[in-house]
This record gives C-alpha cells, structure tokens and sequence, in this order.
C-alpha cells in the first residue's frame, strides 16, 4: 500500500469550482477540456474561462457546444471558447484533432465519458465504454504529448486531469477479456473498469512523462446528476439508489462536482505532483482492492494506482490503438 504523504488543500465536498480558483489567474494558460457540452466538463471549461484561461471545448455535436461557448463568453469574466469536433469513440477524429492542434498546450482535462444501458461496440470491435472513456483519452493525450511539453516549458509545468469515479472500486482490469469477448456483459463492470482505467493511465503517464514537466491525476467527481444517467438502465438506476441510500455519495450541484478537477488543474498543491487520485478536493486515501464501497466511498482501491498495472495497461493500449 502506498504509505507517502497524503496532499491536502484547503477546500471541501462543498467548494466550488469558482472558489477553487478565485486566487487564481490562469491567464495564458491554454485548455481543452473534453466532453464540454454538458454537466461537468460545461462547469469545468466555464470555471477555467472566468480564471482567464483560453479554452477549447472538445465535443461531439458542435453546434451543442457552439451554444455551450456562446454562452461561457456572455457569463461574467467569460471569453468565449473554441469549439472543435471530437468523438473519442473514433480514432479518426481524434487523430485529426491532435494533429490540428497548433501551440502550446498547459491542461488537458479528460472530462468526457459514456455509459451504456448493454453491450456496444465500436467498429474495431473495441467495448464502447472502455474504447471511448480511456482509449480515445489515452489517444489524445500520446497525441498531445509534444504540445503539452512545449506548454510545460513555457509555464512551468503542464497538467492532466483524468476523471475517474467511485465506479473503480467495482473492477480492476481484466486484461484476459477487455472488451467482454467471452465473459457476460455488465455495463456496470464495463464502466467501472474504465474508470480504474482512467486512474491508471494518470499513474504512468506521470512516470513517463513527469521528465517533461507533465504530471497528469485522476479525480472522482462525486456524485453529480449529468446527463452521463441518461441511459442507466432500470438496473444501473437503482444501484445508485441503494448506493446513495447507503451513503456511500451524497449528490453534489455541478459547481461542487466541478470543483475537485479544476484543483488537479490549477491548485498549486498539484503543480508537479501526479499520478495521485483526488476526491473532495483532497488526495484520497488507498484501500485494499476487497475494501467494501459502502465503508471507504471517499477512497481509492490499490489496483487504481498499481504501478505494474499501469504499465501494462499503458503498452496494452498502446498495442490496440497501434501507437
């Protein structure tokens, strides 16, 4: 288990993104945030704009986003944001994407996810949710990598923010059937698996490229309603009844949700400190990987931050998307 200092900050469950930031100017400071045209990435790319921060949203539906950055550059302090097309479920746009981008880049925040009611694929063959929620972010980033190292130089340091969720305590990685090829499909599993994927890919990415001056976390929201629920099946919907039931979350305002990315963003706690996993704007704690959710919801299972394991995902996704 990991025994090294645990970081704190000064903020709580119940701190906003705005307050994160409010001594903080990120003027200069170039971002993408993914997955902006809605819930938190929509909070998280108006938060960083009102710092002063030149932000590009990256969305699937442009003219969804169009309205997003129309309406962060009328908010107050608000400049209004790029819009450009992403789809993290193909590797076509997200190699154009990378290839497009021009400059310096100091954030990258790896907002956007999905969650599927059954089993979809993409056209690889891949599991939507593993394919889109850590493969297309895992493409972006290696494709950025040069960006983020010109951004690191000019400021002191570039960041990752990998969102992940208390989804990780239901499953490490099944490296003998990622894409559920012989195993029943679990859309809970899959999301799940996913988002210790998420943490993972913030532990080694921050080995490999820390030399660079880029460190990249990975933080757990809390419980935010977003339209991430929008295709819960009856099933998914009532586990996270029982789970709020349990106490294992209490439901925060988008504001709050927000709030824990924009400090592994901006918060100097977190200027050259990664591969670490943040819940409630703090560093969580690591809990064995048979710890019961509904004691350590604010904790983070040893296999999300497994050196050996990342690796391995690293080169194993690395292998898939031929990189």
């Amino acid at each position: 288990m990991d025994t090294r200092r645990l970081i704190s900050t000064p903020f709580t469950s119940s701190s906003t993104a705005d307050e994160v930031l409010e001594d903080i100017d990120l003027t200069g400071v170039r971002a993408i945030v993914t997955g902006a045209s809605s819930g938190l990435g929509v909070e998280t790319a108006r938060a960083l704009t009102a710092a002063g921060a030149e932000v590009t949203l990256a969305v699937r539906n442009t003219a969804v986003g169009d309205a997003v950055a129309e309406s962060i550059g009328k908010s107050p302090g608000g400049v209004r944001p790029r819009v450009v097309r992403l789809d993290l479920a193909d590797r076509d746009t997200v190699a154009r994407f990378a290839d497009a981008w021009r400059g310096p880049l100091h954030l990258l925040v790896n907002n956007a996810g999905v969650v599927t009611g059954g089993l979809e694929r993409t056209r690889e063959g891949w599991e939507l949710q593993f394919a889109t929620n850590h493969l297309g972010h895992f493409a972006l980033a290696t494709g950025l990598h040069d960006a983020l190292a010109r951004g690191a130089a000019d400021r002191d340091g570039a960041r990752i923010v990998s969102v992940s969720s208390t989804a990780h305590m239901r499953s490490g990685i099944d490296f003998d059937d990622l894409h559920f090829e012989r195993r029943g499909y679990d859309p809970q599993i899959a999301y799940a698996q996913s988002k210790t994927a998420n943490s993972l890919f913030a532990v080694e990415a921050t080995r490999l490229w820390a030399s660079d001056g880029i460190v990249a976390n990975a933080v757990n929201p809390g419980g935010v309603a977003t339209g991430l629920q929008r295709h819960f099946t009856p099933e998914q919907r009532a586990s996270l009844d029982a789970a709020e039931a349990a106490g294992v979350f209490t439901y925060k305002t988008v504001e709050q949700g927000a709030a824990t990315t924009v400090v592994a963003a901006a918060a100097p706690e977190f200027a050259h400190s990664g591969g670490r996993y943040l819940d409630d704007a703090q560093e969580a704690y690591t809990v064995p990987d048979d710890a019961d959710l509904a004691r350590h919801p604010h904790g983070v299972k040893e296999w999300a931050l497994d050196p050996a394991t990342a690796e391995r995902l690293w080169t194993v996704s690395a292998g898939l998307l031929r990189l």
